[in-house]
């Protein structure tokens, strides 16, 4: 299975994502708790996309793949706005006090926390952002 949707950095396009998310989870047969688990980690990369990778106001595309071999989903994030590694920020630390806390990486951190794997590159201006997901024991 392969599927591939593109999208405008727009928050608004979140509503599309999340049809895309339950549409694969439908087709591969996963539990609700896998699905729920999905789509919030694609809010959550999608929305930094959306928010941070480009400057406000201009128009964008951002592109979502997943494909799956029926043991592995893995979803590829891609876009050309600015470039960063989610995957080197620093582990959130639960444990701190939450008044004392930076904002973010809470995000990264659940999504660190969910995915089997979480890899980053830059490749010909663009980000690309590989998360895998064991489906099948």
């Amino acid at each position: 299975m392969t599927k591939e949707i593109k999208i405008k950095n727009q928050v608004g396009e979140l509503e599309h994502v999340a049809a895309f998310v339950e549409e694969i989870g439908e087709e591969l047969g996963l539990d609700m708790e896998l699905q729920m688990n999905l789509n919030l980690v694609m809010e959550e990369m999608v929305s930094n996309v959306i928010f941070y990778a480009y400057p406000e106001g201009s128009d964008a595309t951002i592109e979502l793949k997943a494909e799956s071999d029926g043991k592995e989903l893995t979803f590829v994030l891609s876009d050309r706005g600015r470039e960063f590694d989610p995957t080197l920020k620093e582990d959130f630390n639960v444990d701190d006090n939450p008044a004392e806390r930076d904002l973010g990486g809470m995000g990264i951190y659940i999504v660190k926390n969910i995915m089997n794997q979480v890899s980053y590159q830059r490749l010909e201006g663009k980000n690309l952002l590989t998360m895998r997901k064991s489906i099948k024991n």
